[in-house]
């Protein structure tokens, strides 16, 4: 046990004993110069000691000492309080105790009607669930959660009905219905076409701040009902507490960073030399389809509604089949907010259907979608085509998935290790595009680690997310139970099945975190994209082999490497073939205007999420240039 914390050593004393474990049965660590009055009260006692001194490079080195010496000499330190302070010994011995936490002030913000005072985006804080009036604020909305809602087509401002609809269930519990939508056609698609087309042209005419402040309202909407939002996406689509409330944060943060970013671009400026004036300015390209997935439900689509919208575009928005309830809470931000009516047209469907019409019809100018590589590559074939009638070559956002790795290095700290990687593959049960699904090790580190892995991956709660403790969730629907399912069976013929947790409810769409090991790198499962809590486990002989592998795929979304090596480090960020690259963390948990988020290769058109040039993937730049020096003018009109 290394600590010079003289509680924790007590605690592990203890322990030892009710074990029954004799007192030179284990050995305490610490560390060499480091308060030697424990030491040698450690060694009165009759305790077996290990006195240690890092040993190494010089800057690691003298980093690891600053490390133990900031512990070590920290307000709270007993070492401190007792030998700098002087602090009674019964006093440093009491338990600890926990005071109340302070109440935290709601940030200040501008008022959302005035974008010229829209100041600096700020970020929206996440629940912190330490506090157990969040924690209860929470597990109250979940309570309150309505189900077996009706989700109506939206077009023109009105709600539509549908001959057909689309039924969503919790996939915790599929015998619990959430929504019953509208299930959009032909039809429907043509009708908001023509209404998009006639109300276009005012509201690309609109001006950027009044545009700018539609966003900022219907940010201050999801803020005033952000509990509640996040407890439909707990049902809906088997979201943990943590999750299900970044997810709104996140649509929020959209909305607070791209109204900002439109004012930005809308004072676009060029040089003018003298007797010309040049002006840029930038106007939406026209009609938008945006297609949506269903594993951020409000999060993604938001953020690609409100680009289109604020950038001047009219949007036909085609949410998930598995979260039309959910996604309809953007749309009533929107209406909340004052968007004019027939500039957004809310369209449930089959993807097959209405959404394989908006992208192939000509008077659609932009496509944004998030999904699978099939769907994406099939939009971008179709996309290129050129239709009767069509005026524009059609622009693709697409961001389309990734296999992604996490190399470990022979140096990396295990403790920050095991519980990145673990948050990383089985976080929302692997359903993250920029989830690990590849962990490659170098060898000398590799065993250490699968073994303190398997202990950590253990440790997980796998059930429904309407428990605060649920880390794992169910699989989205049906479909992708049965595909994950078939991955985890195919692991004992292509690999070896190092772990895995099959003490899973059986209500729902429920698959236990995997972990399979002696995988070739070529095999199914190191390469193809499993969108599930499954990780493949990779070895390499060297760092350098270890990153050839971790490039060794068709996709470039996210990637990450630990290591405790600068120069490593470095040649990681360089040549790691990903649009996102994590140092030393979690790979997944992008923030808007800090982690712009995007891939290239086959995981997308290289288009950033978050950044301050998405924006411009929805419009078309125009100059305007004047002479100044004229002979005479024109008098009266």
């Amino acid at each position: 046990f290394g600590s010079h914390n003289l509680r924790s050593l007590a605690y592990a004393v203890v322990t030892a004993r009710e074990a029954g474990i004799p007192d030179h049965g284990y050995e305490l660590q610490m560390l060499y110069g480091m308060a030697p009055a424990v030491h040698a009260a450690v060694r009165r006692l009759g305790f077996r000691l290990r006195v240690y001194a890092p040993v190494g490079e010089l800057v690691p080195g003298m980093a690891y000492l600053v490390r133990r010496l900031l512990e070590n000499t920290s307000n709270e330190s007993f070492v401190r309080r007792r030998f700098k302070e002087g602090a009674e010994l019964e006093a440093l011995l009491a338990p600890p105790r926990a005071d109340p936490l302070p109440e935290l002030d709601p940030p200040s913000r501008p008022e959302a009607t005035d974008p010229a005072a829209a100041g600096e985006y700020q970020h929206e804080p996440v629940a912190e669930w330490r506090r157990a009036g969040v924690r209860s604020a929470f597990g109250a909305a979940v309570e309150r959660v309505k189900l077996g809602l009706d989700v109506a087509a939206f077009i023109d401002g009105h709600p539509v009905g549908t001959k057909t609809s689309i039924v969503s269930v919790d996939p915790g519990d599929t015998a619990r219905e959430v929504a019953v939508s509208a299930s959009c056609a032909r039809a429907e698609a043509d009708a908001a076409i023509e209404v998009a087309q006639r109300a276009w042209p005012a509201w690309s005419r609109t001006p950027v701040p009044d545009r700018a402040a539609v966003l900022f309202r219907a940010a201050e909407w999801m803020r005033a009902r952000k509990a509640d939002l996040a407890a439909l996406q707990v049902f809906e689509a088997g979201k943990p507490w943590k999750e299900a409330d970044a997810d709104v944060c996140e649509a929020i943060d959209f909305c607070e960073y791209y109204g900002r970013q439109a004012l930005r671009l809308g004072a676009g400026a060029v040089e003018s030399p003298p007797g010309e004036t040049d002006r840029l300015s930038y106007r939406g390209r026209g009609i938008a389809a945006v297609i949506a997935p269903w594993n951020f439900p409000l999060a993604i689509p938001t953020g690609m509604v409100v680009a289109a919208l604020v950038a001047g575009n009219a949007v036909l928005f085609k949410p998930a089949e598995q979260t039309p309830a959910v996604a309809s809470g953007l749309v009533s931000a929107l209406k909340a907010a004052g968007l004019p009516d027939g500039v957004l047209a809310f369209l449930p469907g089959v993807g097959e259907e209405v959404g394989s019409y908006l992208v192939e019809h000509p008077d659609v100018s932009v496509i944004a979608f998030t999904g699978s590589k099939a769907v994406g590559l099939g939009i971008v074939e179709a996309a290129g085509v050129h239709r009767s009638g069509q005026r524009h070559v059609k622009r693709v956002i697409a961001e389309m998935g990734g296999k992604n790795a996490i190399v470990v290095d022979a140096d990396a700290d295990l403790d920050q290790a095991v519980p990145a990687i673990v948050n990383s593959a089985f976080g929302y049960a692997g359903q993250k595009c920029s989830a690990c699904s590849r962990l490659i090790l170098v060898d000398s580190v590799a065993d250490e680690l699968l073994r303190r892995l398997v202990g950590a991956t253990r440790s997980l709660r796998v059930g429904h997310p309407r428990e605060m403790g649920t880390q794992v969730g169910p699989l989205i629907d049906a479909d992708a139970h049965k595909r994950v399912l078939s991955y985890v069976e195919l692991a004992d013929d292509e690999g070896t099945v190092f772990f895995h947790d099959d003490d899973v409810p059986s209500s729902g769409f429920y698959v236990g975190p995997t972990i399979v090991t002696d995988v070739s790198s070529r095999s199914r499962l190191a390469t193809e994209e499993i969108f599930g809590p499954v990780l493949t486990v990779l070895r390499a002989s060297t760092f350098e082999e270890a990153l050839a592998l971790a490039n060794d795929t068709d996709y470039a979304l996210t990637a990450g490497v630990l290591s405790r090596s600068p120069a490593r480090i470095e040649q990681a960020a360089a040549e790691l073939r990903a649009g996102n690259v994590y140092v030393n963390r979690t790979i997944t948990g992008a923030v808007v205007g800090r982690q712009p988020f995007g891939g290239y290769g086959l995981s997308g058109v290289g288009t950033k999420a978050g950044g301050p040039d998405y924006l411009l993937q929805f419009v078309d730049p125009r100059v305007v240039t004047e002479n100044t020096l004229r002979q005479g003018f024109a008098p009266g009109e």
